[in-house]
């Protein structure tokens, strides 16, 4: 429900570890889909983290990569990766199941069937 705080089998507080799981993006994401097993809010905060991170790291190196126009690219994204990040953290802090575009549907798409 959202507004109310619950504990995690990680007995964190569920909008804290929602938080956690876009702090070092893909890698924090990662970390808690493998130890949260209970709190959806918090796995699907760890998949969209996941899934969405790391196509930015990704794409950002492949970008880099191209001369000129790959580096602007590259910073642009950058950019919308750390607007995502922070736009993330914060919903998930306040306790919303903020989906992200296209990311956000993958996410709800494969939460429940990935159990690491």
């Amino acid at each position: 429900m959202e507004g109310e705080v619950r504990k995690t089998s990680l007995g964190i507080d569920e909008n804290l570890e929602g938080l956690l799981a876009y702090l070092l993006w893909w890698l924090t994401g990662i970390i808690l889909l493998l130890l949260e097993k209970e709190s959806y809010f918090v796995r699907f905060h760890a998949m969209q983290s996941t899934v969405t991170f790391l196509f930015f790291t990704v794409a950002i190196r492949v970008f880099e990569a191209i001369p000129i126009i790959g580096g602007l690219i590259a910073y642009l994204l950058s950019l919308v990766a750390l607007i995502a990040w922070i736009v993330g953290m914060v919903k998930a802090y306040r306790g919303e199941l903020y989906k992200f575009p296209i990311f956000g549907d993958l996410a709800e798409q494969w939460v429940d069937k990935v159990n690491l």
